[in-house]
């Protein structure tokens, strides 16, 4: 009876996990904000921009995703290390 209540742990906002949100949110606004994106110069190899620039945050968005996952698998580690403490 004299035990204290578990205290669960929520969800914790780090800097590591704004980064990580960053990286994930990078790409929608890069692709919602149109206007910054909607010229055809400068052409790169006879692509208009465009187009050019919406391929570009294809593989853009591939390589924050991975640094995305890469900082969520060490942050999870992180606490998981620190729990067991």
């Amino acid at each position: 009876m004299s035990q204290a209540p578990e205290v669960s742990r929520g969800p914790v906002v780090t800097p590591v996990r704004v980064v990580i949100g960053l990286c994930l949110v990078a790409p929608f606004v890069a692709m919602l904000w149109v206007g910054s994106y909607a010229k055809t110069d400068p052409a790169f190899i006879g692509i208009p921009f465009f187009y050019w620039y919406q391929m570009a945050w294809v593989l853009i968005s591939t390589v924050l995703t991975v640094i995305a996952y890469q900082l969520w698998q060490r942050d999870q580690r992180a606490r998981r290390e620190g729990g067991a403490k």
